[in-house]
């Protein structure tokens, strides 16, 4: 057996709610500079925007994290991460922790779970958690889109001055820019990413090709982490660039879409897959490794302290 055993008693709703958002947090930082890179990959081709005014191209995934190293430095790898902690401590906490209990909700409580209620389950979660974690995506979008060049006025000088910033400028609809196309993603990717998880789990075990360990949670995470970028990927993109363009640039996301479509063509909507590949993937391995450990180190922590009673 890799890792820990799992535990006799299934993980109850709380230890679930608090192991996803700090495995998210734990993945956050292993993968945020590709998370970055993403984002400036996803945001070129804008005609504003300060690499676009600074004459900056991206190019590939390495060779945007190596742009961004020797012109801003390596800190700026990390632009936003503390928006993107306190996102994935709101944002993950609900989508995974939550959707075992709204899983069970749609099957009545039966364990055994059809693909149609793993689906609702995964969209209802998703849809929720951006409801309560949109202005913190808002922010880490802002930060990691902002250039940190020498003689560049910065858009923001902190995180809470960002959340004031925004709140201020564009009133408290804008932190919550973006939600239509963040909720369609989210519900895409929670749908995609926790399904996906869920099926090739079950079935690994279920045909005895691997146990429930570490190599299971691995293989399991990586499919995920796959299917989710290949179908979110458009929808990303989309809500990338409509959650970091100024008043006025979009009127809609929808207009943002048809922008990119017009003047971009369709391949717009797949710009930075590649690090949205490595990102995602990366962070679903991190992750679900992470949460299932995390979960079963918090049940056997939970049990000897009933049994110390």
């Amino acid at each position: 057996m890799v890792g820990l055993k799992p535990s006799d008693i299934p993980p109850t709703p709380a230890v679930k709610f608090i192991g996803a958002g700090t495995a998210a947090c734990i993945a956050d930082l292993f993968t945020f500079p590709l998370d970055t890179a993403k984002v400036r990959l996803q945001i070129q081709g804008e005609t504003t925007g300060s690499a676009a005014v600074n004459g900056i191209r991206y190019k590939g995934v390495f060779g945007t994290l190596s742009t961004i190293v020797k012109t801003e430095g390596p800190k700026s790898l990390y632009n936003g991460l503390v928006a993107g902690l306190q996102r994935q401590m709101s944002f993950a906490s609900i989508r995974i922790g939550l959707y075992d209990t709204v899983k069970l909700f749609y099957t009545n409580g039966k364990e055994k779970a059809g693909i149609g209620s793993r689906i609702l389950a995964g969209c209802t979660t998703g849809a929720l958690a951006v409801t309560v974690a949109q202005p913190t995506d808002v922010v880490k979008v802002r930060f990691q889109a902002q250039a940190n060049l020498h003689g560049v006025k910065k858009r923001y000088n902190g995180t809470m001055d960002a959340y004031k910033t925004i709140a201020k400028k564009e009133g408290i609809k804008g932190l919550w820019k973006g939600t239509f196309p963040n909720v369609t993603r989210n519900a895409i990717v929670n749908c995609t990413e926790l399904v996906t998880y869920d099926l090739i789990k079950e079935n690994l075990l279920h045909h005895k090709l691997m146990t429930d360990n570490l190599p299971c949670h691995f293989v399991s995470a990586f499919g995920a982490g796959f299917c989710t970028t290949v179908i979110a990927s458009p929808v990303d993109v989309v809500k990338t660039r409509y959650m970091n363009s100024p008043p006025g640039q979009y009127k809609s996301a929808l207009n943002c879409a048809w922008t990119m479509i017009t003047k971009e063509g369709p391949t717009a909507f797949y710009k930075g897959f590649v690090p949205s590949f490595l990102r995602l993937g990366s962070w679903n391995v991190v992750m679900f490794v992470s949460y299932e450990q995390l979960k079963r180190a918090m049940m056997m922590s939970k049990q000897r302290m009933e049994y110390a009673v």
